[in-house]
C-alpha cells in the first residue's frame, strides 16, 4: 500500500491532499481539539504542525510531499521538523489502519487466493496458478487488484510482479505511487544490479556499512563478490544469502499461514529515567509491559518459556537479557517475576530511554504436551533485526 497510514488519514481530511503530512507519535490535545468538529469544514492552517511538536515520537510514514524534504519512516519527529517543519503532523489511528488493512487483503485474496500476509500493508501473491494470471508478464492481474482496492477503499497501492518474493519486494518500490513494475528474469543485469546494497530486503544499515567500506557498492558488485570471500566476512549463513540474493535467487514459497516465534512490548520515555531515582515510575510501566504481553498472549492463544527484556540506555547503546522457564506461561505475574530477574543482570549504572518485554519459544495453549512445532528457517528481514536489536524473530 502507497503510504498507508498517511493515506487513510487523508481519506478523513481529503483537504489535505498533495500538502506535506507526516503521521507519528501518540494522541495529543492539539488532536483532541480537531476530534470534535465536522472534519471536512476543518481549515488546513488549524492543523498542528511539525514544528511545534516536542517529544521523542518517530515517525510512521509520511506522504510523498514530506518525502521529498528528506522526511521519511522511522525518523525521529524532533529531527523530521528541522527538515520539514511546515509539515502537518497526524497521530496514529490504528482501528482506523487495522479496518482498512483487513479490507484490502480481503479484496486482494479474492482476485488471488495463496496470499501471504507480511504486516499490516504488504502483501505476497502467487499469480502461478490463477487464470490469467501470466497475461502480459502478470500486468493484467496487477491493475485488476489496483482497480479492486481502490474502488473499494480509495487508497492506492504499487505492485511488484517477479519470479519470486525477494525481486518482487524491491520490484515494489520502483513505480511508487500506484505503480505496476515487472522484472523477469533476463532483467537482473539491467534493473538490479545498478541499485544499492541496501535495496535487498535484509540487507541493513550495518551490514551496508560494512559492504561500503569493502568496497562492494552496488547489488552487481555482490554478485561479483567471490562467494568465500563473502564467506569470510558475514558467515557462512549470511555470505550464501548475500550471493544468492544478488544474483535473483529466492526460494521461498508464499506461506498463508505461519505461527509467531515470539511476542514483545516495548516503550520510549519521555524522558529518560533511572533504575534509583525512579524506581517507582520504571516499575510501573515494566509492571505494564508484562501485562500487555501477557494479554497479547491470551487473546491469540499463545504461552511461551523464554522471558526477555530489551533496555536502550540514553547514549543509544542497547542490552537484552533473558531467561527460560521451566514450562511456558501467559500469566502476567510469572512473567513479570522472570522479566525482574532479567533485569537485575543488566546494567543499570546508566538512564534508560526505552524498555522492552519479550516471551519468545511460543506454543499454542491448547497444544499437547511434548508437542514438537515445525522449524522455520528465519528470513532475511528477521536475521537483520535479530543482528540490530539482540532479540530473536
Amino acid at each position: 500500500m502507497d503510504a498507508f497510514y498517511a493515506s487513510v488519514e487523508l481519506l478523513r481530511y481529503p483537504q489535505l491532499k498533495g500538502l506535506p503530512v507526516v503521521i507519528g507519535g501518540g494522541r495529543r490535545k492539539e488532536d483532541e481539539a480537531l476530534a470534535g468538529r465536522a472534519l471536512a469544514e476543518i481549515g488546513v492552517d488549524e492543523f498542528p504542525k511539525l514544528q511545534d511538536y516536542v517529544g521523542r515520537g518517530v515517525i510512521t510514514t509520511a506522504t510523498y510531499a514530506a518525502r521529498q524534504f528528506g522526511v521519511g519512516s522511522a525518523m525521529g519527529l524532533m529531527k523530521a521538523a528541522k527538515l520539514c517543519p511546515q509539515a502537518i503532523l497526524l497521530p496514529v489511528d490504528f482501528e482506523e489502519i487495522r479496518r482498512y488493512s483487513r479490507q484490502f487483503k480481503a479484496i486482494a485474496q479474492e482476485i488471488v487466493p495463496l496470499m501471504e500476509d507480511r504486516g499490516v500493508d504488504e502483501i505476497y501473491l502467487d499469480f502461478t496458478e490463477v487464470p490469467g494470471g501470466q497475461r502480459e508478464g502478470g500486468r493484467v492481474l496487477a491493475r485488476l487488484i489496483q482497480k479492486a482496492v481502490l474502488d473499494a477503499t480509495g487508497l492506492t497501492c504499487s505492485v511488484g510482479v517477479a519470479p519470486n518474493k525477494l525481486i518482487a519486494k524491491m520490484a515494489s518500490e520502483f513505480n511508487k505511487p500506484n505503480g505496476i513494475s515487472i522484472v523477469g528474469p533476463d532483467d537482473l543485469q539491467t534493473l538490479i544490479w545498478p541499485l544499492s546494497c541496501r535495496k535487498i530486503n535484509g540487507i541493513g544499515p550495518k551490514a551496508s556499512e560494512k559492504l561500503t567500506a569493502l568496497g562492494i557498492h552496488t547489488i552487481g558488485d555482490l554478485a561479483a563478490a567471490d562467494p568465500q570471500w563473502l564467506v569470510a566476512h558475514f558467515g557462512k549463513a549470511t555470505g550464501a544469502w548475500m550471493h544468492a540474493s544478488a544474483h535473483g535467487r529466492d526460494d521461498r514459497p508464499v506461506v498463508t499461514e505461519s505461527e509467531p516465534v515470539s511476542m514483545s512490548r516495548e516503550t520510549t520515555f519521555d524522558r529518560d529515567l533511572h533504575a534509583v531515582h525512579d524506581r517507582a515510575e520504571l516499575g510501573a510501566v515494566f509492571t505494564r509491559l508484562c501485562e500487555q504481553v501477557a494479554a497479547d498472549l491470551q487473546r491469540k492463544g499463545y504461552v511461551g518459556k523464554t522471558i526477555g527484556i530489551k533496555l536502550r540506555y540514553d547514549d543509544f547503546k542497547a542490552a537484552t537479557r533473558d531467561h527460560t522457564l521451566a514450562a511456558p506461561t501467559a500469566d502476567a505475574k510469572a512473567i513479570r517475576h522472570a522479566a525482574g530477574q532479567c533485569l537485575k543482570r543488566a546494567p543499570l549504572d546508566k538512564r534508560l530511554r526505552l524498555l522492552g518485554v519479550r516471551v519468545g519459544a511460543l506454543v499454542r495453549a491448547n497444544l499437547e504436551p511434548n508437542t514438537t512445532l515445525a522449524y522455520i528457517p528465519p528470513t532475511p528481514v528477521a536475521m537483520y533485526l535479530e543482528a540490530q536489536t539482540g532479540w530473536l524473530f
